[in-house]
């Protein structure tokens, strides 16, 4: 018997490949197929079950295509409701895997249709459970994704905790967790960077396994959650509807378009441009308009959250060599109309003459001496309204937990997730200064800033990090 996370780390998301005497299961299949069926057929093997733990909302599965590459078919535990031909399995039905058993165990309360997947080895002894978004290693799947006009995010932490108390509680503890999710993911609140414990050690340190009334569990379940991705019940409607193969979207997306092409595009369609270099390159020139979330971060969420419309035309600006990794991730989280990439990158825009817009960036250094200083002409303003009129304009995009553990105290907190419906907290008038915890976010923040006529924004390199190591620490609460 052969078990194998295949772990993504843009998504932090885990799928899995399981083979025993020539046949393969494979579990939460990402959207690009392929490298399941290269590795089969490496091992001179045959995919013969595709296992869904959930309708994903984070991603795009790729399980329809995988199915009709493979013939193999996809099986969902009950309650799932897909358009498309599936096994829906009944509570604890087994499947058979050459010398190995898979057993389907119905887990609702992250959604309804969530299972988790028990695998019993050549002994017929339970080792792994492979327990997709019901539970993660230090913490369980939200349960406000599914919630409907019947079923509210209370009822769903109940089934939560009855799943995890008589579903998966009784369960030995030396059986291996495989979650479908890591640190990093927006499906849970608490995640561990592990990707694989015992169940044993998570009954013991994972917040939601311990002892407690069904009241209790769901107050600290339900406490904290920030609003989802607005991208997730799009990926959610796609994973149960079916979408288009992703190779045609790789295609179309990897359209190389000279510097006059992509002008005429993105002055002629409604498209966006999104700039994936890093924030230190997109600071000191880019294309007007463009919005810079770069690839090196969280990407593929980020686009998710900020971009509304799952429609979107889009354009590229990306380091060469990185185009098909960028179309590639968007396409992971269903943003398919990528028209194409800038040929030769920003640094052909700039031998093509092309109008080029920067960013106003200071160091923290800077900043600290524009605070201080600032500090000292409201101290000695005469009036209150010229105290207010005159203090520092102090924007901090962190997450709001962030903040309220520690932050300037002038700061006035806009979490990038929400700065669409927040936007009117940026001044139109004087500078706002703007800072994350590194760098990163703020500047995601500025270019949509300066896409809508923001002209006065100053980025603050190195972010909450780099102000604390200033000295100005007496300054921060």
């Amino acid at each position: 018997m052969k078990v194998e996370q295949i772990y993504t780390g843009c998504l932090a998301q885990g799928a899995y490949y399981i083979e025993s005497a020539g046949e393969v299961a494979i579990i939460d299949p990402l959207r690009e197929v392929n490298s399941y069926i290269e590795k089969a057929k490496r091992n001179n093997a045959t995919i013969k079950y595709i296992f869904e733990t959930h309708f994903h909302a984070d991603f795009v599965s790729g399980h329809l295509e995988l199915s009709q590459k493979t013939k193999a078919p996809i099986i969902y535990g009950p309650k799932a409701n897909p358009t498309f031909e599936a096994i829906i399995a009944t509570d604890n039905q087994e499947f058979s895997l050459g010398n190995v058993i898979i057993k389907v165990m119905h887990t609702p309360g992250h959604t309804m249709e969530s299972s988790c997947f028990l695998l019993f080895d050549e002994t017929g002894k339970a080792t792994n459970l492979f327990s997709g978004d019901t539970l993660f290693i230090g913490d369980v799947g939200r349960p406000d994704l599914a919630q409907n006009g019947s079923l509210t995010v209370e009822d769903l932490a109940g089934h939560l905790y009855d799943s995890l108390n008589q579903k998966i509680m009784p369960l030995a503890d030396d059986i291996i967790v495989y979650p479908a999710h890591g640190a990093g993911s927006a499906c849970g609140k608490n995640m561990s960077k592990e990707t694989s414990d015992t169940l044993g050690h998570q009954k013991q340190v994972n917040y939601a396994l311990q002892a407690q009334t069904k009241e209790q569990f769901i107050v600290v379940v339900t406490e904290g959650l920030t609003p989802p991705p607005f991208y997730f019940p799009k990926n959610v409607l796609l994973n149960k509807t079916g979408i288009q193969d992703v190779s045609g979207v790789m295609e179309r997306g990897l359209t190389p378009l000279s510097p006059n092409e992509f002008e005429d595009l993105a002055n002629t369609i409604d498209t966006l441009i999104i700039d994936t270099r890093k924030p230190e390159m997109f600071r000191i020139g880019f294309i007007p308009r463009s919005i810079f979330i770069g690839i090196d971060g969280d990407f593929a969420p980020w686009v998710g959250t900020l971009v509304r419309d799952i429609q979107q035309e889009i354009l590229i600006v990306a380091d060469e060599g990185r185009e098909e990794e960028v179309i590639k991730r968007l396409a992971r989280v269903g943003y398919d109309n990528v028209l194409g990439y800038l040929k030769g990158g920003f640094e052909a825009w700039k031998i093509a003459g092309k109008e080029i817009d920067e960013v106003e960036s200071i160091t923290a250094e800077t900043f600290a001496d524009i605070y201080r200083e600032n500090k000292k002409q409201v101290a000695n303003s005469e009036h209150q309204i010229s105290k207010t009129e005159n203090r520092i304009k102090i924007k901090d995009v962190r997450k709001t937990s962030e903040f309220e553990t520690r932050h300037i105290k002038e700061a006035q907190n806009v979490p990038l997730a929400q700065i669409s419906e927040l936007m009117t907290a940026f001044d139109k008038e004087g500078k706002n200064y703007i800072h994350c915890a590194g760098g990163y976010r703020s500047m995601v923040a500025s270019s949509i800033l300066k896409s809508r006529g923001y002209d006065n924004v100053v980025d603050i390199q190195g972010g909450f990090g780099a102000i604390e190591e200033t000295g100005i620490l007496g300054n921060l609460k």
